[in-house]
């Protein structure tokens, strides 16, 4: 009788249960030591299970842009809508369009709520503006009456770059100069970036310019152009403009042309001032990226900007130009939604594509602006339609519902596994029961990094997968027995049956998973909910097969009670309609005898 070869596995070798099962081991504890070291011990809900505020925008025509209001417009502000929210940390945030001209944001309750409101229906129009002229944000005083000094507004412009201030301009100083200002920046070619700087002509006796009543005596005798009249009207609305007035601030500078020049409201400080601003000369589609953060010399907040190669020419063109010029009016006003929002003063040109804001801001204000520009601009302006807050309360009964209906569906698998399949079933149930460890564990961890929140379908998703992880068990089970039923015993049996159960396993799990990755892809909100949990779950099933399951029955097969094929086992030769002698159980010795020469 020939001698296996050494160093051949036989069939039906056990491999190294062991190993897998200090693998799955590892990474249970692992999981459960990151879940309470991230203080992140349950899943983050979604809206419909923790509660939070649900926000109808209703998108504004304007005059002239009526057909603005179309279906393309309207998906593009529900990605910048979702990309703003999303990038505040704000989890399963939900927006689609609903109708025509209606947004719905769905935002649960979470630190930043709040704030996540607040940039939702922000347009964020963002354009650089020259500084024509300044002054505090209260009406011009009656003739005759002395102006209040503009530096109690606040503490002056801040400079590009350094952070530094200079000086405000004097109401008299600002006077004498805007006529002219404002007659050059209208005569300049009406385009969306012209050159403000029409004024370096000027000559040198110009800078000592009339008095606003010399001015207006010598307006009224002397026909005006429609570039005069233009600049007078825009004087005029300036010295009416009261910024300190909500109404009037929000009506400052809406619906402003680019390429023309506007009155401006914006804080300097504690304070409201005003601005008179020529047309617009970088616009917020020529920054590339932005980011709120502190600067660890000046110790403030400060937003900085990295533009695109059009967008530094163009900045680099008008810094240079402001640069030559004096007091107002060597300051660029950066516009945000019709507001200023900064107004530094530049020394120099600045080149390299990069600038920074600076002046006033807070962590929260600076990580707003910087999060706007660096989404874009919305390209519909809208209002609050409607604004519904969905309480917990309603979200925990949806909770509780969702939570009997997974315990029902668990409850009924395990007792058709005692049944059915009887001491097997207790491998089964401990296998679900570490595929929920690892599911609740991750779920915990993917809500604290990547903000993922579960929602009712989610939960729909985990109790479907109860399913599919079951179907694993039942798989390999089943090819179990009907190595048995072939006079195998069980051993042999456990190992001879994994290669086949391995190959119907994973080409379910495949199947399952790819159904999920394209539910998730083709669609939205929460319905991708339980494309997330169901693929995930379906990973987790092989995982757990794969490296508990079969080492756990591999392991068990050597026990009496299942070896042995005892009845409440499962396992059962006869049970099963196997007859014995199973073939192991034949002896290789157990051959005739050789007859005897003297009996021959």
């Amino acid at each position: 009788m020939a001698a296996p070869k050494k160093g051949r596995r036989p069939t039906g070798a056990q491999g190294r249960p062991g190993r897998a099962l200090a693998i799955i081991l590892i990474a249970m504890v692992a999981l459960t030591a990151g879940m309470f070291l991230s203080k992140q011990t349950t899943p983050r809900l979604g809206i419909d299970l923790a509660g939070g505020t649900s926000i109808t925008l209703k998108a504004k025509s304007e005059p002239g842009k009526e057909s603005a209001i179309n279906e393309t417009n309207m998906n593009t502000a529900v990605g910048i809508i979702d990309r703003r929210v999303n990038g505040l940390g704000v989890s399963e945030a939900e927006v689609q369009t609903q109708g025509r001209d209606h947004i719905i944001v769905n935002i649960p309750k979470g630190t930043n709520e709040q704030q996540a409101r607040e940039q939702v229906g922000t347009t964020a129009q963002l354009y650089f503006r020259p500084v024509l002229a300044f002054a505090d944000g209260s009406p011009a005083a009656p003739e005759g009456t002395p102006s209040p000094n503009p530096s109690a507004s606040g503490s002056g412009a801040p400079k590009a770059g350094d952070g530094k201030t200079s000086p405000s301009a004097s109401p008299s100083s600002s006077a004498t100069s805007q006529g002219r200002a404002l007659s050059e920046a209208l005569k300049a070619p009406a385009a969306p970036t012209p050159s403000p700087s029409a004024s370096e002509s000027k000559k040198a006796d110009d800078t000592k310019a009339p008095s606003p009543s010399a001015s207006a005596s010598a307006s009224a005798s002397t026909p005006a152009t429609g570039d005069e009249a233009a600049a007078a009207a825009l004087q005029a609305k300036f010295a009416a403009l009261d910024c300190n007035d909500e109404a009037q601030r929000a009506a400052a500078g809406a619906g402003a042309k680019p390429e023309e020049p506007m009155v401006a409201c914006g804080q300097r400080g504690t304070a409201w001032g005003k601005w008179i601003l020529g047309p617009a000369q970088v616009n917020g589609q020529d920054v590339k990226d932005a980011k709120g953060q502190i600067d660890p010399q000046r110790g403030q907040w400060i937003v900085t900007m990295q533009f695109t190669d059009k967008g530094a020419d163009k900045f680099a063109k008008i810094t240079g130009e402001l640069a030559t010029k004096q007091m107002p009016q060597n300051q660029f006003a950066i516009v945000l939604d019709g507001r200023v929002i900064s107004d530094p003063s530049v020394s120099q040109a600045l080149t390299g594509g990069n600038a920074e804001i600076s002046g006033g801001f807070t962590q929260q204000s600076a990580q707003d602006l910087g999060n706007m520009l660096s989404y874009g601009a919305l390209p519909l302006s809208f209002s609050e339609d409607s604004v519904t807050t969905v309480t917990a309360a309603l979200g925990g009964e949806q909770l509780k519902a969702g939570l009997i209906a997974g315990a029902i569906g668990l409850l009924l698998v395990v007792i058709y596994l005692l049944v059915y399949y009887r001491g097997l079933a207790f491998i089964a149930i401990v296998s679900l029961l570490v595929s929920a460890i690892l599911t609740y564990t991750i779920m915990s961890l993917l809500g604290k990094g990547i903000g993922f929140a579960l929602n009712l379908p989610a939960v729909c998703g985990a109790i479907v997968a109860i399913g599919i992880t079951a179907d694993s068990f039942i798989v390999y089970f089943e090819r179990i027995r009907d190595e048995i039923r072939e006079g195998r015993t069980l051993r042999p049996a456990v190992e001879r049956a994994w290669p086949r159960a391995r190959r119907t396993i994973l080409v379910s799990d495949f199947v399952s998973f790819l159904a999920a990755a394209v539910l998730f892809i083709v669609t939205v909100g929460k319905v991708q909910g339980f494309a997330f949990t169901l693929g995930l779950t379906t990973l987790l099933d092989v995982v757990v097969v794969f490296l508990f399951t079969k080492p756990v029955m591999t392991l068990v097969a050597r026990t009496k009670f299942f070896a042995s094929g005892h009845p409440w086992s499962g396992l059962d030769p006869k049970r099963l309609g196997a007859k014995p002698p199973l073939r192991r159980s034949r002896r290789t010795g157990s051959a005739p005898a050789p007859v005897d020469a003297k009996e021959a």
